[in-house]
C-alpha cells in the first residue's frame, strides 16, 4: 500500500499566513516561508500555497511568496490561487512550484485542465473542489467559497480526471477551520468516484481525525493547516501515531 501523505496548506493574504473557519474571519498565522522551513525540517511530505484572494482581486498568486517558500523547501510545492490561464501556472512554475492548483478558472473553462496537463503532465495539475453539503449531495464552490457552481462535488471531480487532472485537492467548507473532523462522506464519494489520488482537507482538529480520513474516508492524502501552524501537534507527532495505528505514512 502506498504510503498516505500529511499535507501543510499555507493560506497567504499579503504575503502573510491566514487561517479561518468556513472560509471566513481570517486571522494572522504567521510568516510563509518561515513556516514552510519549519514544515520542511519536520518532516511534512508537501507543502500547499493558496493565495486566498488571488482570484477575487483578479491578480496572480504572489510571485515572490513563492520563490522565498520554494527556496527553503526540498518537498513538493503546489501553488494555488489567481491561476487563471496557462501564463498565470507558467508563472508560478517559474518562481518554484511544482504543481498548481486550480479552481475558479477551471470551472469556467474546464479545458484549461487538459492544457495544463499537456504541457506540464498530469502529475503538476491540482483541481481544487471546494464543496458544501446540500441533503444527499455536495455542491461545489467558486471564488473561494462565494460562488455556487451548480456542479455535483463527484461529477465534477470525475470530468476533471478526465480532462487531466493528477489529483484532486477536497475541502470540505462545512469543516473548513472548525476542527471536527474531515467529511469522510464527501471524501469516501470522491475516492471512490476516481482513481487519481485525493486529498482531504477542512476539519483536521486531532490524529483520530487523520486516521478516520485515511481509512473512513478513503483519502489517499490529507491537509491541515491550523493544528500545524499554531504547534499544537508537530508533524512527527501525527506520523508516528499513524504508524502506530497500522497507517503507512514516510517517518
Amino acid at each position: 500500500m502506498l504510503s498516505k501523505r500529511i499535507i501543510a496548506c499555507l493560506d497567504v493574504r499579503d504575503g502573510s499566513v491566514v487561517k479561518g473557519i468556513n472560509f471566513e474571519g481570517l486571522r494572522r498565522a504567521g510568516d510563509p516561508a518561515e513556516l514552510a522551513e519549519r514544515y520542511n525540517a519536520e518532516g511534512i511530505d508537501e507543502l500547499v500555497i493558496l493565495d486566498v484572494t488571488a482570484t477575487i482581486e483578479g491578480r496572480r498568486a504572489l510571485e515572490a511568496t513563492i520563490r522565498e517558500v520554494s527556496s527553503r523547501l526540498f518537498i513538493p510545492l503546489a501553488v494555488g490561487g489567481g491561476i487563471r490561464a496557462e501564463s498565470d501556472a507558467a508563472a508560478a512554475i517559474e518562481a518554484g512550484a511544482d504543481k498548481v492548483s486550480i479552481n475558479s478558472a477551471a470551472l469556467s473553462d474546464p479545458a484549461l485542465v487538459t492544457t495544463l496537463a499537456e504541457r506540464y503532465g498530469s502529475q503538476a495539475v491540482v483541481v481544487a473542489v471546494d464543496a458544501k453539503r446540500n441533503g444527499d449531495r455536495f455542491d461545489v464552490f467558486a471564488r473561494s467559497g462565494r460562488v455556487a457552481a451548480n456542479r455535483d462535488a463527484v461529477e465534477w471531480a470525475v470530468e476533471a480526471e478526465a480532462r487531466g487532472a493528477g489529483e484532486i485537492l477536497l475541502t470540505s467548507i462545512d469543516r473548513d477551520g472548525t476542527r471536527s473532523g474531515f467529511d469522510c462522506a464527501l471524501t469516501a464519494a470522491v475516492s471512490s468516484a476516481v482513481s487519481i489520488p485525493v486529498i482531504a482537507s477542512g476539519g483536521a482538529g486531532t490524529f483520530d481525525h487523520f486516521f478516520d480520513v485515511f481509512t473512513g474516508g478513503k483519502a489517499d492524502a490529507a491537509l491541515a493547516a491550523s493544528i500545524f501552524h499554531y504547534r499544537e501537534y508537530t508533524i512527527r507527532q501525527c506520523k508516528e501515531y499513524l504508524a502506530s495505528v497500522g497507517v503507512p505514512v514516510r517517518l
